[in-house]
């Protein structure tokens, strides 16, 4: 396949390629029924590159081809009570602060629906969902309001859809053409300076501060930080009103809406410059090797000594965990909460998902969790169960 040659969202020449992995399967959340199936699934590369001009840093071997996003395709993290409420104040923090209350809502990658429908109950909205992997047998009905769902990816031919309140929670970073997109949504959303446009994405900061290796796979083809989403939604025609980062570090948040055509743009004390990025491109480059060679001694020492390890979180982050790391034997059960995981198989790896059940059969020495934010509630699961094993943090 050829490679990007231009930044996807500035079309500056000025790239440098810093981290490459290859074998990398190319879907972690689909629900695979067999081991054989998993063993044979496919894979591609990842070669992160930078963007010396605008700080976008994106995979240019990726071949959205080789993606599927279908009913499937199941990366919802609803069945954790850390989640829900956290989900829960955000929904309520976006209707108290934008008023949406009798409002249209669009939510442009909506998963299963749990956002969009706590969006519209809140407020009574009336909401529009886009996602191919909707599964109408899992959209939740609102209690007060109303909603909508399409099994489609979102463009232009859904022009005629008009929202008050436009929302897309991480999806930018699987979109191939992320200007593109932004643009579209400019198009659609038209000149109404009364629209609000909100985007979520995951930080690219904090993985290459702390090397989160388990937060680069394939689906990811984007990885946004301040400024470079900020600078991507001004060359698009927005005016940035706001950018947070929340759940503890790990999402970005912007707030728009359509800038006039002589609306001057200002950067915000919030966005990081190109060359500010290029110093923590260089920090991962030096850290992550040294990172992934402290966690291989680690598993090949508990395979050693006949520890029993399992590793809790069976979606992106456990596949890629496991992936980088090239470990098979050294992980005797993947628990996953999510009971439409259960039983299926990782991909490349071949592991199985279990629920949490067969984590007190096990009676594991160690467990390690796929995203830190869990461990409180994971500990009070072991701990409910009867069990203390040692916890870590796929992070640390």
């Amino acid at each position: 396949m050829s490679h990007a040659q231009t930044c996807p969202t500035c079309c500056s020449d000025q790239l440098r390629l810093f981290h490459r992995a290859e074998g990398v399967p190319v879907n972690s959340c689909l629900s695979l029924g067999s081991r054989e199936e998993a063993l044979s699934f496919p894979t591609g590369c990842i070669e992160l590159t930078f963007c010396e001009s605008c700080g976008f840093i994106f995979n240019r071997a990726f071949d959205e081809s080789l993606i599927e996003y279908s009913e499937r395709y199941d990366p919802t993290q609803a069945f954790s009570g850390t989640f829900n409420r956290w989900h829960k104040q955000l929904a309520e923090h976006l209707v108290q602060k934008y008023d949406l209350h009798g409002k249209q809502i669009i939510e442009i990658g909506c998963g299963k629906g749990e956002f969009l429908t706590m969006l519209c109950e809140l407020g009574s909205n009336s909401g529009v969902g886009f996602d191919p992997a909707v599964n109408f047998d899992r959209t939740p009905v609102p209690a007060a309001g109303e909603t909508r769902f399409v099994q489609d990816f979102y463009s232009e031919k859904y022009a005629d859809q008009k929202g008050d309140f436009v929302c897309c929670k991480m999806t930018l970073e699987h979109i191939a053409a992320p200007a593109d997109f932004v643009n579209t949504v400019r198009r659609v959303v038209g000149d109404d300076a009364g629209v609000t446009v909100f985007f979520q994405v995951p930080d690219v900061c904090r993985i290459l501060q702390d090397q989160v290796f388990v937060d680069i796979y394939y689906e990811h083809c984007n990885y946004f930080c301040a400024g470079s989403l900020a600078r991507l939604f001004r060359r698009s025609g927005f005016r940035v009103r706001g950018i947070e980062c929340d759940y503890d570090g790990q999402y970005l948040m912007i707030d728009c809406c359509p800038a006039g055509q002589d609306e001057r743009a200002s950067a915000l004390e919030e966005e990081q410059s190109p060359e500010e990025l290029s110093k923590l491109v260089d920090h991962f480059s030096e850290a992550l090797p040294k990172r992934l060679d402290r966690w291989k001694r680690t598993m090949q020492n508990y395979h050693r000594d006949g520890k029993r390890v399992i590793l809790w979180g069976g979606g992106s982050k456990g596949v890629a965990f496991l992936t980088t790391l090239g470990l098979g034997p050294e992980i005797d059960y993947v628990v996953d909460i999510n009971p439409y995981k259960q039983n299926d198989f990782l991909p490349v790896t071949g592991h199985q998902i279990v629920g949490p059940d067969r984590a007190r059969e096990a009676e594991p020495d160690v467990v390690i969790v796929m995203n830190p934010i869990y461990i409180p509630e994971i500990r009070k699961a072991l701990s409910d169960m009867g069990l203390s094993p040692h916890i870590l943090s796929a992070e640390a």
